[in-house]
């Protein structure tokens, strides 16, 4: 498994923050830039056609860019996820995304790890992530909870999602103090 390297978390894309040998390249985690933003559309809206995520648009990939953190392998983006503020003191853990090739193979947790990092060289107390994969995020100490245990303001995309009425996804949270 690759090895996670911890850098300044206020990096811009840049040199890269793994490496290691994967097909396809060697892997490079940094923070995401404009110029990522047409890979990152492709991988998370080919989740959102299977009703898995939501649907992004450029205009909202482009407001959003400073939250994300990027996986590459080679010239290919293999997975993604974004670390976004609600308050001083929670996060969430959003949009995160392997490509189907790279599942199994700790992509998602190397980005998950870092974004925690993230999270704690910012001083935030707890993050929480909607899943329906908890399984994944138990092995990395979220512990599932009820949606009234985090802030109101996490339900915004909520509001906007077909599956509102009836959502299936599972709300986890994991203290960072």
């Amino acid at each position: 498994m690759t090895q996670f390297v911890p850098v300044d978390s206020l990096a811009r894309p840049a040199a890269p923050v793994v490496a290691a040998p994967a097909p396809g390249g060697p892997l490079s985690l940094r923070r995401a830039g404009m110029a990522d933003i047409p890979e990152l559309l492709r991988l998370i809206n080919a989740y959102a056609r299977e009703g898995i995520m939501l649907p992004r648009t450029e205009f909202e990939m482009a407001e959003n860019i400073r939250d994300f953190s990027v996986l590459y392998a080679g010239e290919r983006l293999v997975g993604c996820a974004a670390l976004h503020f609600y308050g001083p003191t929670m996060g969430e853990i959003r949009s995160l995304a392997v490509d189907p090739a790279g599942k199994g193979k700790g992509h998602g947790r190397l980005l998950v790890e870092h974004l925690l990092g993230e999270a704690r060289g910012f001083g935030l107390s707890a993050v929480f992530a909607f899943t329906y994969v908890p399984g994944f995020f138990r092995r990395l100490e979220f512990r599932e909870v009820e949606r009234g245990e985090l802030p109101l303001k996490a339900w915004k995309d909520c509001l906007r999602c077909p599956k509102f009425q009836c959502c299936d996804e599972i709300a986890m949270l994991l203290p960072l103090r």
